[in-house]
């Protein structure tokens, strides 16, 4: 099964849109050096779980690859937005195997997008006990605590994520830990981890988009023109890139490119608050 996106239909999509990972199935399992509880590691987790024998081991066989089924099934019906079924079924894969790891991990996401952080933390913490080397929940539990202005924690919790050099979703984390930064007020930090995530993966609007607007408040206009331009000459340009990008085309006093995004923007997203605020001559809001 692939990683896939979580995304509050709260948030902005350009800004906050695929930031979080289920990690479950055929994800690779990565990231803190250590277990929980060691120096330098998140504070308060349980304990690993202990080794298993080998008989133990061979009974826990049948066991995971039936919570495997039940998880993909909660996985499924998670991407398709039945909310409450995809959490029974996460139930019946831990009831089944209680030291599923991916399991907790995608309770802890369905319980975010049920707004219950506590509840969402529990499952993020159990994950992380159970398999310390499990980076989708690192990062997940890293996103949880950023939207709870815990940057310390987030912030720790990524770094633990991304300790692990093989990684797979490095990018991803990178992005995510630049928007935590950005929120925090570490704006220079942040600039330096979405510009590392876009080294790894360039064609991600979210860290393009995110990293010209960081580059457009601090005044670097040419820099930022780089990043906006390359996402609204795609197909991956909505109402707030084009707005950006009519921002920056100003400041860089480019007339004909700065009307040409604004036509783009009226014709394309007509009710878009951005449509207003360009009609307003709003460019400093």
């Amino acid at each position: 099964m692939n990683t896939y996106a979580a995304v509050s239909t709260a948030l902005s999509p350009w800004q906050l849109s695929g930031v979080l990972c289920a990690g479950v199935m055929a994800l690779a399992l990565a990231g803190c050096a250590g277990s929980p509880g060691a120096a330098g590691s998140l504070p308060g987790l349980d304990s690993p779980a202990p080794a298993r024998t080998d008989a133990a081991d061979a009974d826990e066989s049948e066991l995971r690859r039936r919570a495997r089924i039940r998880l993909e099934l909660a996985s499924n019906y998670f991407d398709q937005g039945q909310t409450l079924i995809a959490l029974e079924e996460a139930r019946q894969a831990i009831v089944t195997d209680p030291t599923y790891s991916d399991a907790f991990n995608l309770r802890g996401l369905i319980y975010m997008r049920l707004n219950d952080p506590r509840l969402a933390e529990d499952n993020f913490r159990r994950a992380i006990s159970l398999n310390a080397r499990d980076a989708n929940a690192l990062h997940n539990y890293g996103w949880l605590l950023c939207q709870q202005a815990r940057y310390p924690e987030a912030l720790l919790a990524f770094r633990q994520a991304m300790s692990n050099p093989i990684y797979p979703e490095r990018a991803k984390t990178l992005m995510t830990q630049g928007l935590c930064q950005a929120r925090a007020g570490q704006r220079n930090e942040a600039e330096s981890s979405l510009a590392r995530s876009y080294e790894l993966d360039a064609g991600n609007p979210v860290t393009g988009y995110n990293l010209a607007l960081l580059l457009y408040q601090r005044g670097e206009f040419a820099r930022a023109q780089f990043y906006i331009r390359r996402i609204n000459n795609s197909e991956q340009a909505n109402a707030e890139t084009l707005w950006l990008g009519v921002r920056v085309e100003r400041r860089m006093q480019n007339q004909v490119a700065m009307m040409q995004l604004a036509e783009q923007l009226k014709k394309r997203f007509p009710q878009s608050r951005e449509a207003a605020a360009n009609e307003r001559g709003a460019f400093d809001e």
